[in-house]
């Protein structure tokens, strides 16, 4: 199976939170992650505004281990049409339509997303 982890997974996982167990299995499985390259702008400044660049740098090294899905035209255009449709923020609409290119599964706390087909939601606890 694909996976993308959102950004609020991977924040969950690093952090060692609550539902870090349920984000392990996709972000450890690298062959088969994908990792929107806008993920990689939010977690590396959430942890650069809470740690240091060092520790962002490490995370940073780890999502790549993933196969990064750049922003393209094409994307983005699918992106903006699917926040129109569905009322999401910006990173979130870029997210999904990097999961629906890619016919993936999304693993996410988001709220955002629960109840979106192919979404594995984990609520904060």
């Amino acid at each position: 199976m694909i996976s993308v982890v959102d950004s609020s997974a991977w924040l969950e996982y690093v952090a060692d939170g609550s539902n870090a167990k349920q984000f392990a299995k996709p972000i450890q499985n690298a062959p088969n992650l994908i990792v929107p390259s806008i993920t990689l702008l939010e977690v590396f400044k959430r942890i650069l505004q809470q740690r240091d660049e060092n520790s962002a740098l490490k995370v940073i090294a780890v999502m790549r281990q993933g196969r990064v899905v750049e922003l393209d035209s094409e994307l983005a255009l699918s992106a903006a049409q699917l926040g129109a449709d569905l009322q999401l923020p910006l990173a979130d609409s870029i997210i999904l339509a990097t999961v629906r290119r890619h016919g993936a599964v999304l693993w996410t706390q988001d709220s955002d997303f629960e109840g979106f087909d192919k979404v594995r939601f984990f609520a904060k606890r």
